[in-house]
Formats: C-alpha cells, structure tokens, sequence
C-alpha cells in the first residue's frame, strides 16, 4: 500500500486525522516524539485508533479531509466499525443542511 489515513486521539481526547505516504509507524512515532510544531505537539501522548490503506496518497487526502469534517458521533462510529450509527449521523448531518 502506497498511503494512509489516520486517526489519533490525543491527551485531552479530541482527535487528530492525517494521512502519510510513508510508513505508518514512523509518521506515528513522529507526533509522539513532538518531531513537528502542529496540533498534535502540545497534545502528546497519542494513540492510534482507526487507519486505512490507500494504493494513492491523493486518495488518503481525499479521505482525510471528508473525515476532518465529520461530527465527533461519526468519526467514534467510524473507529467503532458501527456502520449503523455512521449512517444514522450522516443522513441527521445532510438533513440540517439542507
């Protein structure tokens, strides 16, 4: 696989999402030891809960950037694998928008 997409839940519980076209455990290991300046820096320690490969990076960027706009209820669904509330939460998310 030549891509990821990630989700981390950092010290204070909110989560991060990124995406790498590099090995996952390194980029990992990166915003655990606080290697860039960045949202995850002062929110040490991170865990890893939830990541996809992808075959291009410009899909993980794709996903990514959906996921960063989802609701706290969507992405907990996602790293829960509960397909049902993921699509409960996005039929009540298309409903207040339209």
């Amino acid at each position: 696989m030549g891509a990821f997409v990630y989700m981390l839940r950092c010290a204070d519980g909110s989560f991060y999402v990124g995406s790498t076209s590099g090995p996952l455990d390194k980029r990992l290991a990166e915003h655990e030891s606080g290697s860039y300046p960045g949202y995850t820096f002062r929110r040490r320690p991170v865990t890893l809960v939830w990541s996809e490969a992808f075959e291009r990076i410009t899909d993980a960027i794709a996903a990514e950037r959906q996921i960063k706009g989802w609701t706290r209820v969507k992405k907990e669904a996602l790293i829960c694998s509960d397909w049902e509330t993921l699509r409960h939460a996005a039929r009540r998310q298309s409903v207040r928008e339209g």
